[in-house]
């Protein structure tokens, strides 16, 4: 397994990791925990080392699930959990962001709890409280650090100039955004530029889009009702049609390597900087296995500039988030 190192001077993990939110949350055929511990301890043994949770996917449980599959293998992993976004349990579309100091403390004790181990590894804040200075937010974060409770910090979704603040409270480890072909926000908003001045890693999640960009998803209606996708914007009538134009372009490239189109679409993210990990999720070995092989496409100046022209970085159709989500992002 190849190796990258997070931010300037910070923890060395494998190249890509896993995102484990599908196991638990938000994507529909999520299977039976024994197959998707399956997945995470194949992962392990093929020398992934960063997997991914939040104490909202599920809510809790799937950090609980990361947690079993972990026992007895806490050597051969590194944790990245997140804190801050409080759902409702009474209205499953109802959410808060809470980045209050004395909440940092109680999420971090219950996320430890859960995952059944002493120390996390990554800690991120998943989305930024406008109500709380970020400063006030990091310095509790940090006070986990001394209380040796978390290793490193990192932010989600935070603007360029969040980072830079909370940069001066406290070393980011990482900055994890969605990233990917049809989310290219990160170039276009500074939060990448801020990323590498400040020495700070960047970690994009759904680098496969969500699914659309490996071209197996050819109607929303085959969604599960319980399906984050089957509502987003990007997934709905015309803007699906046009995305889905622009995959079957790319999808071209592809086959002129030989490869399918997700494992073109992580090679691309793998190849805009060695301080990019991605971290896609996925509920199958497979699938599992072909993301990892995405590591030995080497593409080309003349191929990147041949996707570029395809897939800039505005021509993906709807918004990444409904409304409501795209107000929590880039603060």
């Amino acid at each position: 397994m190849k190796t990258r190192t997070l931010g300037l001077g910070g923890p060395t993990v494998s190249a890509i990791g896993l995102g484990c939110m599908g196991m638990s949350a938000f994507y529909g055929g999520r299977g039976s925990d024994a197959d998707a511990i399956a997945v995470i301890k194949h992962a392990l043994d093929q020398g992934i080392t960063l997997l991914d949770t939040a104490d909202m996917y599920g809510p809790h449980t799937n950090e609980t699930l990361v947690g079993r599959a972990i026992d007895g293998r806490r050597d051969d992993v590194f944790i990245a959990t997140k804190f801050g976004i409080q759902l409702d349990p009474s209205d499953p579309h109802a959410r808060g962001i809470n980045g209050r100091p004395e909440y940092v403390q109680q999420a971090c004790e219950a996320s430890l709890k859960r995952l059944n181990i002493e120390t996390i590894d990554l800690y991120y804040q998943h989305r930024v409280d406008p109500e709380v200075p970020i400063e006030d937010t990091v310095g509790a974060m940090a006070r986990l650090v001394e209380q040796g409770k978390v290793r490193h910090l990192g932010l989600s979704e935070a603007s360029a100039d969040t980072l830079r603040r909370a940069a001066k409270v406290h070393t980011i480890a990482a900055l994890q955004s969605e990233y990917s072909l049809w989310s290219r926000d990160p170039e276009t908003n500074g939060t990448l530029t801020a990323c590498r001045e400040l020495g700070i890693g960047f970690v994009p999640y759904s680098p496969l889009g969500r699914g659309f960009l490996t071209g197996t998803i050819r109607n929303v209606e085959d969604f599960d009702e319980d399906d984050y996708r089957r509502h987003s914007p990007r997934f709905q009538g015309e803007n699906f049609d046009r995305n889905l134009a622009l995959v079957e372009s790319v999808q071209a490239i592809a086959q002129d390597y030989g490869v399918t189109p997700g494992q073109l679409a992580l090679a691309w993210v793998l190849s805009q900087g060695e301080d990019l990990v991605p971290i896609p999720g996925t509920k199958r070995i497979g699938f599992l296995d072909e993301n990892i092989a995405a590591l030995d496409i080497h593409l080309t100046e003349d191929d990147l500039a041949r996707i570029d022209a395809i897939f800039p970085p505005d021509a993906a159709s709807g918004t990444r988030y409904p409304a409501a989500g795209m107000g929590a992002l880039n603060r």
